[in-house]
């Protein structure tokens, strides 16, 4: 007998049934558009950290969220949407923006590359920055992004105070830069940094992580 049906109608049933709880659905709410650690989710939520740790457990368990380690405040994790956590559902309430402003440190790769992609998938206008710009957006980016159909060549790493506005919908992607200006961003993106390796494979995973993102950020998003 295959039970390939009723294995995946378990873990749907395992899914509504952790949704059902009213503090769980407005955690899962939170980490639509982006990654939160849990001294975030306990501000947001005004809930006592010991009742927060079981129902973040209770969504791994039904295969909703994951969390890893920050890589710059190692003693910090972040929790974000499992992959595929709403195969069968409907995810998110609708967000204006007049642009998407992608904000990395150096903005020399993740920045950058999100800003490209976003442009692929949403008219909405979008643009990127760094808090302590590279000099040259790294070479890597530029071959993942060309790999993929995309161009970084004629793009440069700016500063975020040469470009932020007050009408931004601004995306952190790098951990450092959300940490040291933590009331920047509309929403933050724990992307690793594939800098730190920089190897294709790393590059390649980063590239991945941002494209699933953006496209599921993307028609949550409407022109303001």
């Amino acid at each position: 007998m295959n039970t390939e049906p009723e294995v995946a109608f378990g873990a749907r049933a395992a899914k509504y049934g952790a949704l059902a709880d009213p503090a769980r659905l407005r955690i899962v709410d939170l980490l639509t558009l982006g990654d939160l650690s849990p001294t975030e989710l306990r501000a947001e939520l005004g809930m006592p950290s010991n009742l927060l740790s079981h129902h973040l457990r209770a969504l791994e368990a039904a295969g909703l969220a994951t969390s890893h380690r920050s890589e710059a405040d190692k003693r910090r994790s972040y929790f974000r949407l499992a992959a595929g956590a709403f195969d069968g559902l409907e995810p998110g309430a609708e967000r204006a923006a007049r642009r998407v402003l992608f904000v990395g440190s150096r903005n020399s790769a993740r920045s950058q590359l999100a800003a490209a992609l976003w442009q692929r998938a949403s008219s909405i206008p979008s643009t990127s920055a760094g808090t302590h710009p590279a000099n040259d957006i790294a070479p890597r980016a530029v071959d993942i992004a060309r790999r993929h159909g995309l161009d970084l060549t004629d793009r440069e790493p700016r500063h975020l105070d040469q470009v932020v506005g007050g009408e931004d919908f601004v995306v952190t992607v790098c951990d450092t830069a959300h940490e040291k200006l933590p009331d920047l961003g509309d929403i933050h993106w724990s992307v690793t940094d594939p800098l730190w390796l920089d190897t294709e494979d790393a590059f390649e995973n980063a590239f991945a992580d941002i494209s699933r993102r953006i496209n599921v950020l993307a028609p949550l998003l409407r022109a303001a």
